[in-house]
């Protein structure tokens, strides 16, 4: 599944997990929410999967957690705060970097219409050359 494709749909799906729950509640909700309604797409998703740093070739465990990654691809951070900073526009783009991943989708849930609080981010230098095993915890939602 192309890159433009699955971003697409996950910006489809938490659209229609926020307008089903609205604003207001905790980050793990909607995390649950949108990783079933993906999954219901048939899209694959592990949740909280763990990415170490790799310094001096060396694979450092740190307990960096993305919320989502779709589809081994798309790294998508959830937020429930009043406004999105920069922070959290650095969080998501050194999540890229350190797993080569592509794309990334920041979402801020607590925003009164959702597509104020998404944004879009790209990696165009991805090395492509670590392997990270998707073994981390993942929700079993049914």
């Amino acid at each position: 599944m192309a890159i433009n494709d699955v971003t697409g749909a996950v910006v489809d799906a938490a659209f229609k997990v926020h307008s089903v729950l609205g604003p207001g509640l905790l980050e793990s909700a909607y995390q649950a929410c949108l990783a079933y309604e993906l999954r219901k797409r048939g899209l694959e998703v592990t949740t909280q999967f763990e990415l170490p740093v790799v310094y001096d070739e060396v694979k450092v465990d740190l307990g960096y957690r993305v919320d989502l990654l779709v589809e081994r691809s798309v790294v998508v951070e959830l937020k429930t705060v009043s406004k999105l900073l920069p922070v959290h526009e650095a969080q998501l783009l050194s999540y890229l970097k350190l797993g080569d991943f592509r794309a990334g989708l920041l979402i801020n849930f607590h925003a009164a219409r959702l597509k104020d609080g998404i944004k879009r981010m790209v990696n165009l230098l991805p090395e492509l050359s670590r392997d990270f095993s998707v073994t981390s915890a993942t929700s079993a939602v049914k």
